[in-house]
């Protein structure tokens, strides 16, 4: 088992950009690229009462803390939970002044409806990860609610999905550290990245959109 150092760690939220296209992942976390658009504006005002740090909110037999930071060493990322909700139940942990057992429960929060790359569950998955080695606990399910459906949608996390998000944070770390931003084939799905102006594939074939920019800066 590999223990990453803390000055190594990726975003956890960096699963997302990776999944929905790699060259977006690369230029936002390798070459330290960001745009705005009206979907990444949205996502933030979403977020406003989730990631409210250190509340903790008594409801009956469950505990609810916002924003509340994880990080994981084996996969060597950090991030944040919207919010976990710990439900009192005689097979939980103990928490520090709270009396009885309880389990977490992720729950994340995003603008739009389910997706079909799975990039939402995995991010959950990564959450729960962290909360497992943290806590020293299993977590079987967490929740993604969704602001268009306003629905919650469970999850169950999978020995087979928490595989797929420890490879996938490999090899997330493998481009970091040989600072490698690639090359995907453009299609539908650029038309809703934020990036796209900055992007401009046909132009990066010989260099990165960083020394591009540079370059055009300097003329």
């Amino acid at each position: 088992m590999k223990d990453y150092k803390e000055e190594d760690y990726l975003l956890l939220s960096g699963i997302q950009h990776y999944l929905f296209c790699k060259r977006q992942w690369a230029l936002i976390h390798i070459e330290q690229l960001w745009q705005e658009n009206v979907r990444t504006i949205e996502g933030a005002y979403l977020h406003k009462r989730p990631d409210q740090p250190f509340i903790r909110e008594k409801r009956g037999e469950k505990l609810v803390v916002r924003a509340m930071p994880v990080h994981s060493r084996e996969m060597g990322i950090t991030g944040i939970c919207d919010v976990v909700e710990f439900v009192k139940q005689p097979e939980g942990i103990t928490l520090a002044g709270e009396e009885g057992c309880f389990v977490p429960v992720p729950v994340e929060y995003k603008r739009g409806k389910p997706k079909k790359d799975q990039s939402d569950i995995s991010q959950l998955t990564a959450q729960a990860m962290c909360l497992e080695e943290m806590l020293v606990c299993e977590i079987k399910t967490g929740y993604m609610y969704y602001h268009e459906i306003r629905h919650r949608e469970e999850v169950i996390f999978t020995d087979e999905l928490k595989g797929k998000v420890k490879q996938l944070f490999a090899d997330m770390h493998h481009c970091f550290q040989t600072r490698h931003t690639p090359r995907v084939k453009t299609g539908r799905h650029c038309q809703s990245c934020s990036l796209q102006d900055l992007c401009v594939p046909s132009l990066m074939k010989k260099r990165s959109v960083s020394s591009y920019i540079e370059g055009r800066i300097n003329e």
